[in-house]
Parts: C-alpha cells; sequence; structure tokens
C-alpha cells in the first residue's frame, strides 16, 4: 500500500519568542499569542489535535489526539528559505545578506546595465506601501522598483501593463544569476501590480530563491524513488531542486483546494504543502483580525482532511518562523514553531518538548519513508511517536 506523509507548513505561525530573539529586536513576540484571543479565532480541531498541550503555549487539552513538540530554529536566520531548508534537513549556520540601507550602488547599476531599465526606490519597504509610493512613477518613466525588507530579498515591483508579467520574470532571473556571494539574497521576487492608484498587486508573484547548497529530505525521497509534490511556493523555495511536481497556489484558499485534491489522489511519497497568506497578506500587514480568521479557515479545512486520511498517511503541521501581526514590527519574527504530527499510526498525546532543530521534522520524514538521511541534519522522532 502507498505511503503518504503531508507536510503543511503553515507560514509564520509562530508560537513565542526564541531565546535569542533579542539578536533580531524580537523580544516579546509570539504570534499564537497575538491572535488566539481574538473574536476571529475559532480553532477546536487545532485545541483537539494539541496545540495548546504544546510547551510554552497552555490552555491545553486532557487527551490530544496528535503527538506534539515546540521547534527551536537552530540556522541564523528567521526568512522563509532559511526556515524551510531547515525543516528539510539543512542548518543554515550563517545569515543570508540583508540590506537595512539598500543594495550597494554597483549591484544596482549592475541590474540597471543588465536590464537596460532603471531602478527607482532601492531601500527596505512594505510591498503594499511601496506601489503607492513610486507606483506612479513607474508607470510614468518605466523605471523599476526594486526594494528589500528585513529579511534577504530583492523584491521587484511593476505595473503588469508597462512590464509584462514575463518580462518582469526575466528581470528577476536576471537578478538571481547575478546576486552571487556576498551578494547571494535568499530570494529575488517579482511583485507585478495593477490598476489604478493606489495599485493592487496581483496573483502572479513569483520567487526566485537560491539553490539550497546541499540535498534535502526531498532530493533524498525522489532518489529513492518517492513522489515528492510541492503545493504553494515549495517549489520556488527549493528552486525546483528534488522535487517531482509542482502545483503553484494563489491564496490560502487556493492551497488548501489542491492539498485537499491530492488527497484524493494515489501517489507514493511526501506532498509539502506551505500556506502562504498567514505571512504575506496578515503577519506583515500587522492585521490581528485576519490573521485570526486564517487560521479559523484551516480549521475548517482540518474537518474534512482529517476525516478523508487512509491507513498509511501521515499529517505534520509546522511553520517556518513568526510574523507576529501585533507588534510595530511589520517583519518576520524570531520564534519557536509548532509541530502536530498526527495518523492512524501515530500514538495520541506523546510530548515531545521542546527540539533543537527544525531539521528534526525533515529527519522523522525520511525515518517514515525508510530513507537514509545521509548527510542532512535533525534525529528523527518517529520511532517515539509510531503508534
Amino acid at each position: 500500500m502507498a505511503k503518504r506523509f503531508f507536510l503543511i507548513v503553515l507560514d509564520s505561525f509562530g508560537v513565542g519568542e526564541e531565546p535569542d530573539a533579542y539578536l533580531w529586536h524580537d523580544e516579546g513576540s509570539n504570534t499564537l499569542g497575538a491572535i488566539r484571543s481574538h473574536p476571529n479565532f475559532d480553532c477546536p480541531n487545532l485545541r483537539e489535535l494539541g496545540l495548546f498541550n504544546i510547551e510554552g503555549v497552555g490552555g491545553g487539552v486532557s487527551r490530544p489526539k496528535a503527538s506534539f513538540a515546540r521547534m527551536r530554529e537552530k540556522s541564523m536566520g528567521k526568512d522563509t528559505t532559511i526556515g524551510h531548508w531547515e525543516i528539510a534537513g539543512i542548518v543554515s549556520p550563517d545569515p543570508l545578506p540583508t540590506y537595512p540601507d539598500g543594495f550597494p550602488a554597483e549591484v544596482i547599476a549592475e541590474f540597471e546595465e543588465k536590464t537596460g531599465r532603471k531602478v527607482i526606490c532601492n531601500k527596505p519597504y512594505s510591498g503594499t506601501e511601496v506601489i503607492k509610493d513610486y507606483g506612479e512613477e513607474h508607470v510614468r518613466t518605466g523605471a523599476l522598483i526594486v526594494y528589500t525588507s528585513a529579511d534577504s530579498v530583492f523584491q521587484i515591483a511593476a505595473h503588469e501593463d508597462v512590464v509584462p508579467v514575463k518580462e518582469l520574470y526575466r528581470y528577476c532571473q536576471i537578478a538571481r544569476d547575478m546576486l552571487v556571494p556576498p551578494h547571494n539574497v535568499g530570494r529575488v521576487i517579482a511583485r507585478p501590480f495593477t490598476g489604478e492608484y493606489p495599485f493592487t498587486r496581483t496573483a502572479n508573484r513569483h520567487d526566485f530563491s537560491l539553490l539550497p547548497p546541499s540535498d534535502t529530505i526531498v532530493d533524498l525521497l525522489e532518489k529513492a524513488g518517492y513522489d515528492t509534490i510541492s503545493v504553494g511556493k515549495i517549489y520556488d523555495i527549493f528552486a525546483g531542486s528534488g522535487l517531482s511536481e509542482s502545483n503553484r497556489t494563489t491564496s490560502n484558499a487556493d492551497g488548501m483546494r489542491v492539498t485537499k485534491e491530492m488527497q484524493a489522489r494515489d501517489f507514493n511519497g511526501l506532498c509539502f504543502v506551505n500556506l502562504v497568506d498567514f505571512d504575506m497578506k496578515y503577519g506583515h500587514r500587522n492585521d490581528v483580525a485576519g490573521y485570526a480568521a486564517a487560521a479559523t479557515e484551516f480549521d475548517r479545512f482540518l474537518t474534512g482532511f482529517l476525516k478523508d486520511m487512509r491507513e498509511d498517511d501521515v499529517l505534520l503541521i509546522t511553520a517556518d518562523h513568526g510574523c507576529d501581526p501585533s507588534t510595530p514590527s511589520t517583519d518576520h519574527s524570531r520564534e519557536y514553531t509548532p509541530m502536530l504530527i498526527y495518523g492512524k499510526h501515530v500514538k495520541e498525546g506523546v510530548d515531545l518538548g521542546t527540539r533543537p532543530t527544525f531539521a528534526d521534522i525533515g529527519a522523522t520524514v525520511l525515518a517514515y519513508f525508510g530513507v537514509d538521511r545521509e548527510g542532512t541534519s535533525g534525529e528523527s522522532f518517529w520511532n517515539e511517536v509510531k503508534a
């Protein structure tokens, strides 16, 4: 019988500051803590699985249906790329470069020369605010809006009527090819927008990520003959490495729809899912109400998903970092993440405490499939939870 492992990353769903949060000025951050008391938050499935039984969270149930842990990030970072790579077995001891004062003049000059377009902005900015402040100048002049954030990103915004989406992607690939050490940013991101002032970002975002520096669990699973299916931006985060199938999505709702379709399909391997709205639409916009409602929407999805799980299915829910929507900062936060693992062959209620690295998740996935973890990091907890 086929074995299927559904690994769902709730992008930015942190559960409290890590001990070294001060290094990132993230003291006091707690994404779950910020939303759980909001009226929009209603998550009985997550509660019954054991979300609130996780160490440091509080308010758990007497008999959790899943086994659970609090995951600590070992890598030096708090961004999407580093977080997902660690989940998949790569611990990054050095942070990817960030640019609080914008990119160096020589980087911008090279990009302008290779694209044939001028650059405007070149500073850290909110993605919604940058098109308000620079969108009209871009439409008037054709200059590309380049900006960054607290994360290791080189973002390019352009109006779809001025720069067609395919052309914007070509510019992003130019940037990706030229951004080598010491400017090897984690992601180059296309940020197309449309309409009239104040403009609207479209669903045609596309990430051009660094290739992982070594094999991850998806590479090892693919080499072992297993299906490795991506839902959402997982394919972009890993630059396609080791992934046998990509399913792009436009929202959390779309990602959950595709994941449900995958559940109805016959495959043998890993379905790796990222639900990005928690981070992109709500965390970065300090929208507590929206974040709480998104958690509730995911919980409703779980009702049908849990019911339809097959005999040899395993579901693991986690996150890649935090993004507390209640703090003054709109950036990611250095937080622990949750881990809930559930299935008919998974014990209920095993408290795994606090794990030292996200990579224990990837090691557990490999152990479930009987694949040697080779050079990847992490220690499996599969033997502790298997029924």
